[in-house]
């Protein structure tokens, strides 16, 4: 994931400035609400040209020296007088693609798409100082005055940029979408919209769509805030944003894509105050429960957490850290890409573009002493048997896997080319999870169910009895869905003595899941959610979207 570094951080190294006028220089910025840069070049650290080269290399746009440089009148004249001092630029080259426009802020880009729009040109910006762009101003075009303010930072709830229709409608969008619940955030360019999508519940509901014209300039504005390079169009990127929202802390996991119209925005909403739950809340019936605390609080062992993308997946291992987080046991996650910050947590970011993969951070927590380790994900062979060889000398292990159901897991690792008797050994337990709706409680009405539909999930009318099953309804709360919020669905999968012997013996899927039944009590993903519906959680559809029919689960 891209990560923006600092200003004062790139002078440092830049310009030699030392911790210490770094720190002053941060006391001036804040006493006299300006930028680092300015504040920096009031003390006399650092010149112009030292912070418009250090911006170029913080945003990833190049730098042009206006004052070097001599225009010829052709160039002058791709701009005319009113466009150019309206958006404070200098044309410097005509190139295939487009001009190559000046500026003096690279935070203003995302004020330039409509200069795209009025002149019908395409662009991309260098940058130069302050005082050279308004030198050239004065000596191509007339034009005297300091060239134009452009915001401080890009944050979402900034006071200077409230002004800037673009950005706020961007506030908007992001404010709309956490009071909706949304976990994602899809901008999406169309041949004549702009898209607007949240994701709530695990459904896409569309939003009002922005007006088309500042389409560029909404996905400027999202990458300006999430550090990535606004000047890349062709490759995908990934960035994130912090910002402040409703009174609390929100973190942005941002992705782009380039597609045919434009480029696609993703943004993952990880709220800090919502996201993380306890282990009561993830829904476990309460004997699975049990057993789930009694698998985790084990010395050693494997334990794996299987299901598709955006099933909880992560949730669940997060609530079985903050379980086991205490003063005396150490623990180490390596995560791409860190979702939550956990107070007491030694929390590894993996970045390929450095060679800091899972097996490598993995690798180096065996040095750290840990008691429990946690790896994002297992990907390949390397990574499974360092976490496998971890597991055997002395380590509690978690990770997740993208396998169907539980027992599928043992022979994913097998299929990786780990050896049978090291899978067997070491994986002590499997929970496989989805996802389903929960009912409104405000809406939610009884029904009876037909003998067809109780069917479907496995169950017989006399499960019925003394119970009160519901469907959904519609109201002010819920959207008018029927559904407010999600529950866990859960087959948790703990291996025995009859169960490693049958593995390393290369059993197939369908007998592990037998035995598993016989011997360990294991609950299908079915049963659970049949469960959940007699309960009144959930519903029938609900249950069939996360699980396969055909198994007779409750009387």
């Amino acid at each position: 994931m891209s990560e923006r570094k600092q200003l004062g951080e790139i002078l440092k190294e830049a310009s030699g400035i030392s911790e210490q006028d770094l720190q002053r220089g941060l006391r001036l910025a804040e006493q006299k609400k300006r930028r680092i840069g300015e504040a920096l070049i009031e003390l006399g650290l650092v010149d112009e040209a030292a912070v418009a080269r250090a911006l170029c290399k913080q945003f990833g746009i190049p730098f042009v020296d206006l004052g070097k440089v001599k225009l010829p009148p052709a160039t002058i004249a791709l701009l005319g007088n009113d466009l150019v001092e309206q958006f404070r630029v200098v044309p410097v080259k005509k190139e295939p693609a487009g001009l190559v426009l000046a500026i003096d802020d690279p935070e203003r880009i995302v004020h330039l798409e409509d200069l795209r729009f009025r002149a019908g040109i395409e662009f991309r910006c260098a940058l130069t100082t302050p005082t050279a762009l308004r030198d050239a101003l004065k000596t191509y075009y007339g034009i005297e005055g300091v060239a134009g303010e452009a915001p401080a930072k890009a944050d979402a709830m900034d006071a200077e940029d409230a002004d800037a229709p673009v950005i706020r409608l961007v506030n908007k969008i992001l404010d709309e979408a956490l009071s909706a619940r949304a976990s994602d955030i899809h901008v999406e360019p169309m041949a004549e919209r702009l898209r607007v999508r949240y994701r709530i519940d695990g459904y896409c509901r569309e939003a009002e769509d922005p007006p088309l014209h500042l389409a560029a300039a909404i996905l400027s504005r999202i990458k300006l805030m999430a550090g990535m390079d606004i000047s890349e169009k062709r490759k995908p990127q990934d960035g994130r944003i912090n910002i402040r929202l409703q009174g609390r802390e929100i973190d942005l996991r941002v992705s782009s894509l380039p597609a045919y119209h434009g480029e696609s925005m993703v943004m993952r909403i990880l709220d800090r105050e919502r996201g993380l739950i306890s282990l009561p809340e993830l829904g476990f019936a309460t004997e699975d429960h049990q057993r789930f605390l009694k698998i985790i609080k084990r010395p050693n062992g494997l334990f794996l957490v299987t299901g598709p993308t955006g099933s909880g997946k992560t949730t669940s291992l997060y609530a079985a850290l903050r379980e086991l987080n205490r003063p005396d046991v150490k623990i180490i996650t390596a995560e791409d890409p860190v979702e939550y910050n956990l107070a007491g947590i030694n929390q590894c970011q993996v970045r390929h573009d450095i060679g800091r993969d899972f097996a490598r951070i993995l690798r180096a927590m065996l040095r750290q002493a840990p008691n429990i380790i946690l790896v994002g994900e297992i990907r390949d062979k390397e990574t499974a048997e360092i976490a496998i060889q971890a597991s055997l000398t002395g380590h509690l292990v978690f990770s997740t896997l993208h396998t169907n159901d539980a027992p599928s897991a043992l022979t994913r690792l097998i299929d990786m080319g780990v050896k049978p008797f090291l899978v067997s050994t070491a994986v002590m337990a499997v929970l496989a999870q989805r996802l389903v709706r929960r009912l409104c409680k405000k809406c939610r009405t009884p029904y009876t169910p037909t003998a067809v539909e109780l069917r479907s999930i496995g169950i017989g009318p006399d499960a019925l009895v003394g119970r009160t099953v519901y469907q959904p309804g519609g109201c002010d709360g819920c959207s008018n869905t029927g559904y407010r919020g999600r529950v866990g669905a859960y087959e948790l999968f703990a291996m025995d003595a009859t169960l490693r012997e049958m593995c390393f013996r290369g059993a197939s899927t369908l007998k592990l899941r037998d035995q598993a039944k016989v011997s360990g009590g294991l609950v299908s993903l079915m049963e659970d959610g049949a469960r959940k519906f007699l309960a009144g959680e959930t519903t029938i559809e609900e249950v069939l979207t996360v699980a396969v029919s055909g198994e007779v689960v409750v009387a």
